[in-house]
């Protein structure tokens, strides 16, 4: 486990982890001295300075290295004791077939004519296996060196016989659907993509109209500025494909490719990718079997562009923001998952449905774990960014300990029917949370169907005063709150998206996104983002907290909500109502203890009512911008209009409040994406 934590309780056993580790890197067992080398055991471990060679073991054998490029115009086996240097294209003509050996390393030097080409009628025989794969990679190991691995064969493709390729203006194309281009096993392609210009690129392996007499087995990309593959029509067939950090797209087709990829598992863990699969063009329903995506960095999973399409079985993604986007209106039925058109509403989280261990012969650094957050913690504990974390419960922060989330961290609650209500995160009086997001990485609560009302959200629990006292018991979950401590100190919190919260225990108490019990003054709350729950966005239950940088769209009751007294100021709070059966943008309830809100902006688009104070609340309020709503002001209980003071003045029902200066929906970007 990648926790650091001390007297951490966990109630349940890890749910699945995603992770490998290098299978040739140094490996001492943490030892201090490191450990002894047996120079016979396949780890470069004591004195060695590489795997049972050097050091105190034999004398390393340095590969002798040969320069690769040119054409091949007729048979070549090449030799995985000499290290070969692609210095320029190296093209495998027709007739001719280049077998490359088990543990062949091929090095390429960087630019756009560093590429390795199968022509049509050519063939490739790469001959690696998990112990000992080919390897293609580049001497800058930066991505997009060079021009990865491109086949053209002679299958059908949308683009006709003898069509000419975007990179190269290599032929391929034909009518001949099981044209065999060779065989490929255990192969690793790093750090190719190389640009030519902004509408041309190479991939790790492009693929332009390779038949289904083509064995592609056990490959991976990885490190590539573009796709990591790329079918321009074909019937080829692929299987075990691991895909890493291609900056592009993982998987891409068009021009009607009609293959199938089965077991297939793409990691992202660097920002601005593109997708894990791009199709475009016609749909020759290809298909994808047992698919994993695992992103801790957002983004979209699955884009249809045009009229493509796929049918796929086995679909598993986690951590991405949009899960199908069909790019140009396409039809969702285009689209079969499960035996279903696809859902761009369904996150389409699930237990992965292939084994990431199975890669452990690609020797990557690079690890993804989930892990599940439940229990409570009694001391201090700092979650892990690079673990993406299931809520399957309650989580409990316990009076002297700290939480502490850094930024980028995903926290997905795994809610199943039933148990909306049961799974939530508290921090309890006495006790502090730190999320240190950022606008580039903001902590990011979410839930795996995403739907409204499917967890509780975070709830925060204080020594500040209320006017329920001290020791008073919350609605949810029989938490204690309230002191006489207004100055009290729960944590900070800044850079936080809650999305689909709300969960309903009855009638009178639900669960909002944040709730706030008696949080004092010395907490920080800012740039927090709040929507599509089924309750309130925040709601304050006494205490003295101030808070700003607020965004709140589309919660169901009331965007902004307080009671029992609570007296701090809310600055800078944008609330968004585009779904109709809303309650209110603010609800106030109880005594009025006087709270401010500065620079207030609320937008409806589905009428509504903007302030409603019930009993005898009040605020005074600056700045404020309404429009959209039927109801300004609603006196709900016919409480004195006196208590609620709008830009200097007692405040009216009929406004209009539209003279101010909105805030800038755009500060809010970070949070939505738009």
């Amino acid at each position: 486990m990648k926790m650091k934590t001390s007297n951490f309780v966990m109630m349940s056993a890890m749910a699945a982890s995603l992770f490998f580790a290098s299978c040739s890197g140094d490996d001492n067992g943490g030892g201090d001295p490191p450990a002894a080398a047996t120079c016979s055991d396949g780890i470069k471990n004591g004195t060695e300075t590489e795997v049972d060679c050097g050091g105190s073991c034999s004398p390393c054998t340095v590969a002798e290295e040969v320069n690769l490029t040119g054409s091949l115009t007729e048979d070549r086996t090449l030799d995985a004791t000499k290290e070969y240097k692609l210095i320029g294209t190296f093209s495998v003509g027709s007739g001719a077939t280049l077998t490359v050996p088990a543990g062949t390393k091929i090095v390429s030097d960087k630019g756009t004519d560093k590429y390795i080409v199968v022509q049509k009628g050519g063939k490739i025989d790469i001959q690696g296996t998990a112990a000992s794969p080919v390897i293609m990679t580049s001497a800058g190991k930066a991505p997009g060196d060079w021009g990865g691995l491109v086949i053209a064969g002679n299958a059908t493709t949308t683009e006709g016989v003898d069509a000419t390729a975007e990179v190269g203006g290599i032929q391929y194309g034909g009518t001949v659907d099981d044209d065999n281009s060779g065989s490929i096993k255990y192969l690793v392609i790093n750090y190719a993509g190389a640009q030519i210009n902004s509408e041309s690129q190479y991939n790790g392996l492009t693929l332009y109209a390779v038949g289904s007499g083509t064995v592609l087995d056990n490959i991976a990309l990885l490190n590539g500025t573009d796709d990591g593959v790329e079918f321009f029509g074909g019937t080829v067939n692929a299987s075990n494909f691991y895909l890493e950090n291609n900056e592009d797209d993982a998987v891409d087709w068009t021009e009607g490719w009609n293959g199938t990829l089965t077991n297939t598992f793409v990691l992202h863990t660097n920002a601005g990718f593109s997708t894990a699969v791009e199709a475009d063009g016609a749909n020759n329903n290809p298909t994808l079997a047992n698919f994993t995506a695992v992103s801790t960095k957002g983004g979209t999973a699955l884009q249809f562009k045009k009229e493509s399409g796929a049918t796929i079985t086995g679909l598993s993604l986690t951590g991405y923001e949009t899960s199908v986007d069909m790019k140009d209106a396409g039809p969702l039925a285009n689209i079969q998952i499960e035996g279903a058109d696809a859902d761009p509403n369904s996150t389409y989280i699930g237990d992965a449905t292939v084994d990431v261990a199975n890669f452990a012969w690609v020797s990557s650094n690079t690890s993804v774990e989930t892990q599940p957050l439940t229990g409570m913690i009694t001391a201090d504990m700092t979650l892990d960014a690079d673990i993406i974390y299931m809520l399957n419960s309650s989580f409990s922060v316990e009076s002297g300990a700290k939480l502490t989330i850094p930024a980028g961290t995903l926290i997905i609650a795994n809610a199943d029917s039933g148990m909306e209500t049961d799974t939530y995160i508290v921090v309890k009086k006495g006790a502090q949370i730190d999320i240190q997001g950022t606008a580039a990485d903001p902590v990011i609560m979410t839930s795996t169907s995403q739907s409204p009302g499917d967890w509780g959200g975070l709830v925060i629990l204080g020594d500040a005063t209320t006017t329920e006292g001290v020791d008073a018991t919350a609605e949810v979950g029989g938490f204690t709150y309230g002191g006489s401590n207004d100055n009290d100190n729960s944590g900070s919190i800044k850079y936080l998206v809650i999305n689909y919260a709300g969960a309903q225990i009855n009638a009178e108490s639900q669960y909002n996104g944040l709730t706030l019990y008696a949080v004092g003054s010395d907490t920080v709350i800012d740039n927090v983002a709040l929507m599509n729950g089924t309750d309130d966005g925040v709601e304050f239950f006494g205490g003295t907290v101030s808070a700003s940088n607020f965004y709140l769209e589309n919660n169901e009751d009331d965007a902004v909500d307080w009671t029992e007294g609570w007296n701090g100021t809310l600055t800078n709070t944008y609330v968004l109502h585009s779904k109709a059966g809303f309650s209110t943008a603010v609800e106030a309830d109880g005594v009025n203890n006087n709270p401010s809100l500065e620079n207030f902006t609320a937008v409806s688009s589905a009428d509504g009512t903007a302030l409603q104070f019930k009993k005898t609340s009040g605020a005074t309020m600056d700045n404020i911008y309404l429009e959209g709503y039927v109801t300004l002001v609603d006196m709900k209980d016919g409480g004195p209009l006196a208590n609620v003071v709008i830009d200097g003045n007692a405040a009216t029902v009929t406004g209009p409040y539209n003279t101010g200066t909105p805030v800038d929906v755009a500060s809010f970007a970070w949070a939505t994406g738009n």
